[in-house]
């Protein structure tokens, strides 16, 4: 099991942080000595996931706020919060996310559900705390990918899905965005010279409400059951995190990288440093989905 090394002194964001690896990251981060921020979209599970990690980790620093990736105004009201305070960010964690709801569903914004919240909020939020991050020693922000982006394309001539929705495809567009902008972030580091690192995380197959609560947007009948019986191999969430943490805290990361599970199919097992799929690699396509992400939020990197 990944040891997270100690983080005293240190504030974290994490989105989604009220279940799944969103909860487990900001349990051991805390249990390190970090001051993690959990925001969450409903304030009230929040509460309650925080209440339940003080249980296990009575010492834990931890404050809840709300943020709404799929609202635009929302993201903008969050970070405009967090900057004002002028406290500093040492870490964001880009976790949350939605994945595969079976009918197209919209932001508030009016983008598809899934390029909305899994890609152009977690954008926009790094764009917009990215002055307070960077006053950071060590800043970091990490990127929750997964391994179906293997399959995603960048879909130019309908990022949004109005013409012919398909629930995987649509997920897998955006997690591979995600992974772009990661990159398109590392390069931007290098060149301008900031100590910031941008790295990039999967879960593996990892066995969690995610599962469950997208195949349930939206229906109306009785909540879709998750499928428990796979042949695919599977892990628990603590087991399923550790991605993510080796990638938010450890030493060894390296910019730009990718981390993941390196047991069967890259599904389960320890952190090992994997390759990006090769459409990820494609030249000229994080630029370009880079300057559509900023047209569509009104958020750009820092220039200083």
């Amino acid at each position: 099991m990944y040891t997270v090394p100690d983080q005293t002194g240190r504030r974290f964001i994490v989105t989604g942080a009220n279940s799944g690896t969103g909860k487990e990251a900001t349990k051991r981060l805390a249990a390190a000595g970090a001051h993690v921020i959990m925001a969450v979209r409903t304030l009230s599970k929040g509460e309650d996931a925080r209440r339940e990690i003080l249980a296990s980790v009575p010492n834990a620093s931890l404050e809840v706020r709300r943020i709404d990736l799929a609202d635009l105004a929302s993201v903008r009201e969050f970070a405009k919060a967090i900057l004002d305070e002028g406290k500093p960010v040492d870490v964001l964690v880009n976790n949350a996310g939605v994945m595969a709801p079976p009918k197209r569903q919209t932001t508030a914004d009016g983008f598809e559900l899934q390029f909305g919240s899994n890609f152009l909020g977690p954008f926009a939020l790094t764009n917009l705390l990215l002055p307070r991050i960077l006053e950071s020693k060590a800043p970091r922000v990490v990127t929750m990918a997964s391994g179906v982006a293997n399959w995603g394309r960048i879909r130019f001539g309908d990022l949004q899905w109005t013409k012919r929705y398909s629930p995987w495809g649509s997920y897998a567009q955006s997690k591979l965005a995600d992974m772009l902008a990661a990159q398109e972030l590392a390069d931007a580091a290098r060149e301008r010279k900031w100590t910031l690192l941008s790295t990039t995380a999967h879960p593996g197959y990892t066995r969690t409400n995610l599962q469950s609560s997208g195949a349930n947007l939206g229906r109306t009948g009785a909540p879709k059951a998750p499928v428990e019986r796979t042949l695919m191999p599977s892990q628990n969430v603590e087991q399923g995190t550790e991605p993510l943490l080796f990638a938010a805290t450890s030493p060894d990361a390296e910019q730009g990288a990718y981390y993941g599970p390196g047991g069967a199919l890259g599904l389960v097992g320890p952190t090992k440093k994997t390759s990006l799929p090769r459409s990820a690699r494609r030249a000229g396509v994080p630029e370009r989905l880079s300057r559509v992400a900023e047209e569509l939020t009104g958020t750009a990197l820092p220039t200083t």
